[in-house]
């Protein structure tokens, strides 16, 4: 059974007319499985009403009741029977209607599968009626009764004795605690789908969960901390861009505020949330090169589209979509956090916004934007030049950027960088912090080296701690990637080129990207319908599986349309030579060499971690330090 209903206003004639029309188009249905599973079609047809407050009153998990109860439209007297018909529905009543919808739910078979299952009761009244209907059904075979009842406008639900008619699915529920746990997170997902709804939650009597109407960008954000917890925000960029028809706003956790588990991570296309492997994969290639293995980065996301180019009705869940033009919707996602990401500098952690600050959506550069993107492919930050940054040009420093024309760097740096990139660190002059506290850098200025392996600088706010191998091993490894760009990729050819059997849909693709695959190293030749030969490979993978690796480039290019495992394994190799390149633990630095590497990690993408997704330095407050002596006490 399948659920998904009727909930504004239905038009018997239309519902009728639309099930002859397209119900074979119509997914297959299957179990309804959980309470919260319920829940959640029955909190989708509320806001397809139109409520803007929602109240949720559980008992025992949802097993024993669930209500949802709703300000909105209402449902007529003469179409309740009919909204718990399977395929009665008011929200599309032909096939152009399915290509564009909007509303969350569509199928019209919630509460047709629910009643089956349960004893339900709904009872609803319309703006302008003398009083409230009310309808009652036990399991699925009992006729609908309806009755007139007391009720204000919109709409109550509640469902009794969830599987009571089928033990063998009952069994199979688990604990209280859990399926509540389950139920609450679907409150939450849909609570941050829409700010404009109040949403109540009670269990067994308890207030759980009272989330008031969002209007403004203050009430959001609380929004949001009382969703993701108060952490999130304080630890999280705002994003908003807009391109190309896509509008994507929202916030992304900074690299150090990863968690152990996906457990973080709410993605909406047009106020409906999935779990799409085409944004899971772009996501994590944004945050490939600063996450710690086994992390996982979080995120609240909006993705505004033309409701015409995406398909929702592709799973029963209606948790996955299908993008008409899916290569640009996940270079789009990729490009923007990737940018985003990679313009964290140590000045935007030390001035992250609170939870409960004024969030705005920005665009140009606090948005992640900088300047045009094109339609970024795979591997294109190797192949493009990065923006530069606006580095720290303060009159006290002793670093100044100067003739940097790529990513920072000038072409002849960049290229002794990849050739020679055991060079001493830039020498910079070490002064103390300025008269007045005035033109002070970010990370400050050294002040002394413990153990041979961190930094002491102090700053304006307080202590700064640098762990400088995985500080300079960053540095050195962006120093690498932006050399390798500006140099190219060198190919190796192959004394005997490498044969490869692949189905002709692979072997296509491989030829549809060839020049693509050149620009990385690689020359390939179509030999046959169902075969390939490789010629040439980049020379830095030559030790590499080359036949295996084209193999899942081209899984990739034909499931997402783009890949990075050829770039994958070109980072692995610059970032184990720049971890070997990078200043070692107990090697004495000098000040004005400390302050070098300072200003460096600076103006250095992605400097907060090393390419192991460690964090390169934290930051310790005047107030941390009165705290651990009891000062004030």
């Amino acid at each position: 059974m399948r659920i998904g209903n009727a909930r504004r206003h239905v038009i018997v004639a239309a519902a009728r007319t639309a099930v002859g029309k397209f119900g074979g188009t119509l997914a297959k249905t299957p179990a309804t499985e959980l309470g919260a599973t319920v829940i959640k079609e029955l909190l989708e047809n509320s806001l397809d009403a139109g409520a803007r407050r929602i109240d949720v009153d559980v008992e025992q998990g949802g097993v024993k009741l669930l209500r949802v109860r709703d300000d909105g439209v209402g449902i007529a007297a003469e179409d309740l029977p009919l909204a718990l018909e399977r395929h009665a529905t008011s929200k599309i009543r032909d096939l152009q209607e399915l290509e564009n919808v909007m509303s969350l739910g569509f199928r019209g078979e919630a509460l047709a599968s629910i009643s089956s299952v349960s004893r339900l009761t709904m009872t609803s009244r319309t703006q302008g009626a003398d009083q409230a209907w009310q309808v009652e059904t036990e399991g699925r075979d009992m006729a609908a009764r309806v009755q007139p009842s007391a009720h204000p406008v919109g709409t109550t639900v509640e469902v009794r004795d969830l599987f009571f008619n089928t033990p063998a699915r009952r069994k199979f529920l688990r604990a209280e605690k859990t399926e509540f746990d389950h139920l609450q997170e679907v409150i939450r997902r849909l609570a941050l789908a829409r700010f404009d709804v109040a949403f109540h939650l009670r269990h067994n009597g308890k207030s759980v969960l009272a989330l008031h109407e969002a209007t403004d960008d203050l009430a959001r954000a609380r929004r949001v901390a009382a969703v993701c917890g108060p952490t999130f925000l304080e630890q999280a960029l705002p994003i908003e861009v807009e391109r190309n028809g896509l509008h994507l706003w929202g916030w992304v956790g900074m690299p150090t505020f990863s968690r152990s588990q996906a457990d973080l991570q709410y993605f909406y296309v047009n106020g409906r949330m999935v779990r799409d492997k085409l944004v899971v994969h772009a996501v994590r290639q944004a945050y490939r090169d600063v996450l710690f293995n086994g992390r996982h980065p979080v995120f609240v996301l909006f993705l505004e589209v033309d409701p015409a180019v995406v398909d929702v009705n592709v799973h029963p869940t209606k948790h996955e979509v299908r993008f008409r033009e899916s290569r640009m919707v996940h270079d789009f996602l990729y490009g923007t956090l990737h940018r985003a990401i990679g313009d964290v500098r140590p000045d935007d952690q030390l001035t992250a916004p609170t939870a409960v600050a004024p969030v705005s959506r920005p665009g140009g550069l606090a948005a992640g934007e900088f300047g045009p993107q094109g339609e970024m492919g795979l591997a294109s930050h190797l192949l493009e030049s990065p923006p530069v940054p606006a580095g720290w040009q303060g009159s006290g420093a002793g670093y100044q950027s100067q003739n940097r024309s790529v990513g920072g760097y000038s072409q002849a740096e960049t290229q002794g960088a990849y050739r020679e990139f055991f060079s001493p660190l830039p020498v910079a002059a070490g002064p103390g912090l300025p008269e007045g506290g005035g033109d002070i850098p970010p990370l400050g200025y050294a002040l002394a080296q413990l153990k041979g392996i961190y930094i002491l600088s102090e700053n304006a706010t307080g202590l700064v701690l640098v762990d400088m191998h995985a500080a300079h091993e960053r540095i050195t490894y962006e120093r690498l990637k932006l050399a390798m760009a500006s140099e190219g990729l060198r190919g190796q050819p192959l004394l005997v080129p490498e044969s490869l059997a692949l189905s002709e849909r692979e072997a296509d693709c491989a030829e549809e990207h060839e020049s693509w695959f050149q620009r990385l190293g690689f020359e390939l030749q179509r030999l046959g319908p169902e075969s390939l030969a490789i010629r040439q490979i980049p020379a830095l993978l030559k030790q590499a599986d080359a036949a295996g690796l084209v193999r899942d480039v081209l899984a990739d290019l034909l499931e997402y349309g783009s890949s990075d495992r050829i770039q994958a394994h070109l980072n692995e190799l610059l970032a184990t030579m720049a971890c070997h390149g990078a200043v070692r633990a107990n090697r004495r630095l000098t000040l004005p060499e400390m302050n070098g590497l300072l200003r460096d990690m600076e103006q250095t993408e992605r400097s907060g971690q090393c390419n192991h997704g460690r964090p390169t330095w934290t930051q310790l407050a005047l107030d941390d330090l009165d705290r651990l002596f009891l000062r004030g006490r």
